[in-house]
């Protein structure tokens, strides 16, 4: 009875994968440019769209989720699964203030829609997106050359530090004094706030859209 009811509203499976697919990019690009305008994904985006996520899976045909050859909806109990793996996996980082809350529950609300199983493969893409964009922002900003120089000093700094500072003990040894303290010379690297939201929209959209075509959706 509820299959047939959910197919009387879907029309399909097949409509029902698209509806939720068309429904998530849409919500992903809305927190991607609010975070690019205003450094800030608002609750009124992630929290919705996590409960239609939630709804769409309970009411429509059983299937595999979204896009895949058997198409339709996880049900409730997978969508909601889906949800705290996307929070967990990137609760760590957000521990660490390397990334910020809005960021941690647009990936819950992305896995409310993609569900348990294919939340790692958006999580993965989404870190690729994630380097792509970083390179992009430091080339932009003028920083991605000090940040490999200082890359460099970190790894050669520390040996030729030594080799001063021993050079300095013999000196000092041969006549009675106390050498200073040799500077690596490894100077501070820049911050960059990364938009995290551009790369779990980019990262997201990018893998659904190959799986969509893979599985024969276009």
């Amino acid at each position: 009875m509820a299959n047939e009811l959910a197919r009387r509203i879907f029309g399909s499976p097949d409509g029902t994968s698209l509806l939720l697919l068309a429904a998530l990019c849409v919500l992903l690009l809305a927190a991607a440019w609010s975070d690019l305008r205003r450094r800030r994904i608002p609750n009124a985006v992630v929290f919705p769209g996590a409960l239609l996520a939630v709804l769409l899976h309970a009411l429509s045909p059983a299937g595999e989720g979204i896009p895949d050859v058997m198409a339709g909806g996880l049900g409730a109990w997978q969508s909601m699964l889906g949800m705290l793996y996307g929070l967990l996996a990137l609760l760590p980082l957000y521990a660490a203030r390397s990334m910020g809350a809005g960021d941690v529950k647009l990936m819950a609300m992305v896995g409310a829609f993609v569900g348990p199983q294919q939340i790692w493969s958006v999580l993965f893409a989404t870190a690729l997106a994630g380097g792509v964009l970083a390179v992009a922002v430091a080339l932009r900003r003028g920083v991605l050359l000090q940040a490999l120089d200082n890359v460099r000093r970190i790894l050669f700094g520390r040996l030729l530090a030594r080799l001063a500072a021993h050079r300095a003990r013999r000196d000092a040894g041969a006549r009675g004094a106390v050498p200073a303290p040799a500077s690596s010379g490894a100077g501070a690297s820049s911050t960059v706030r990364l938009p995290y939201a551009v790369a779990i929209a980019g990262g997201s959209i990018a893998y659904l859209l190959l799986r969509a075509h893979l599985a024969g959706f276009y």
